[in-house]
């Protein structure tokens, strides 16, 4: 079974890494073959090895789209982890296709000096990627949909000390149910 993903020109360097570095360990880790078209900006990942655990296929591919995202390859390859989902979110979908509107929610979503996606990251245990017209959040599952929310919140005009308040109050909830496990 073959897939075929398209990601940006410029991280096509990134995919393959120094010397085909990165492209490499993703194949030995995962077993699975690679190929990459720079002139289309495709890869190929042919699973055509009997044995593979099918899951693995779901994986790699989430983690060549993570780092068509704007990941780092050590960031993307979290998702190799039963444990790591990823999300995309496209800011089309909030504002449309207004170039100057794409620029005020990815400003919003950074914040003054990285404020807001340093916020978001330390509150939810995320990892955040802002890459063109999308963000890309890496977590596990329950921390995953806090980060959705905040960055949802975000995109839709909330106010900052708003989504704040609700990563607070996210953290102090996810401690609680914590403490009470283990009573």
């Amino acid at each position: 079974m073959t897939v075929f993903l398209r990601i940006p020109q410029d991280r096509i360097g990134v995919l393959i890494g120094p010397g085909g570095e990165t492209k490499r360990a993703l194949m030995e880790r995962s077993g699975i073959r690679i190929d990459v078209d720079s002139n289309d900006n495709e890869v190929g990942i042919h699973n055509e090895t009997e044995g593979i655990d099918p899951v693995m296929l779901l994986k790699l591919q989430d983690v060549v789209r993570a780092i068509g995202r704007g990941f780092s390859p050590d960031h993307a390859s979290k998702l190799f982890s039963d444990d790591y989902y990823l999300e995309l979110l496209d800011f089309h979908d909030y504002v449309g296709k207004d170039k100057s509107h794409v620029r005020r929610v990815t400003a919003r979503l950074i914040g003054s000096e990285g404020k807001t996606r340093r916020i978001i990251e330390e509150q939810t245990g995320c990892l955040l990627a802002i890459y063109g017209h999308t963000v890309g959040i890496v977590g596990d599952l329950e921390n995953i949909s806090a980060a959705k929310q905040a960055v949802d919140m975000i995109l839709s005009g909330a106010e900052h000390a708003s989504v704040y308040r609700f990563l607070e109050n996210q953290r102090r909830r996810s401690r609680r149910d914590q403490t009470e496990l283990w009573k």
